[in-house]
């Protein structure tokens, strides 16, 4: 009987923290290039081009990487294969709003299954270009219990640091 009233008790436990977990997430970070806006974003627009300052190719340069589509246009579908550390995926563009918006599905494979909406923008600013690049999802059961333990903002939010500084480093050479 003890053995019933701890599986009701954990069973109500996983349910009450499934409740108040969070079901969503979003990171974005900005940086602003000393370069004019059009030539930041056709830039950016480049899945191919990512490979220069994205942070997760840092982090596998062996990686293997396929390209299907019109690279910079809607359709276009960057697959990766990498190890342990930045799994296996593709990022496909799915829409383009000319020298201010391009919006990404991410399609994570491996290490787990999961789908997130990226996008990167472009704003002018005083001296040149803010560039905020970002994401946002929704945290599936059981995942959106560990995300009561863990930040997605604090994992994330670094690459994305990291990223535009090396990507403002290219740009302004």
């Amino acid at each position: 009987m003890l053995i019933l009233y701890i599986l009701i008790g954990i069973v109500a436990l996983v349910l009450i923290l499934a409740m108040i977990a969070p079901k969503t997430y979003e990171v974005s970070r900005s940086i602003v290039i000393t370069k004019p806006k059009k030539e930041v974003f056709e830039y950016l627009k480049s899945l191919k081009k990512q490979d220069e300052w994205s942070p997760w190719g840092k982090r596998d340069p062996n990686m293997e990487k396929s390209f299907t589509g019109t690279d910079g246009e809607v359709g276009a579908i960057s697959h990766w294969k990498g190890n342990k550390e930045v799994g296996e995926g593709e990022q496909e563009i799915k829409k383009i709003v000319d020298g201010e918006r391009i919006e990404s599905e991410l399609r994570f494979l491996k290490p787990w299954k999961s789908t997130s909406d990226a996008f990167m923008m472009t704003e002018d600013s005083e001296g040149g270009t803010k560039v905020t690049w970002g994401f946002k999802g929704y945290n599936k059961f059981p995942m959106s219990i560990m995300m009561l333990f863990m930040s997605m903002d604090k994992m994330i939010g670094k690459d994305f640091e990291e990223g535009l500084g090396d990507l403002k480093t290219l740009l302004e050479k």
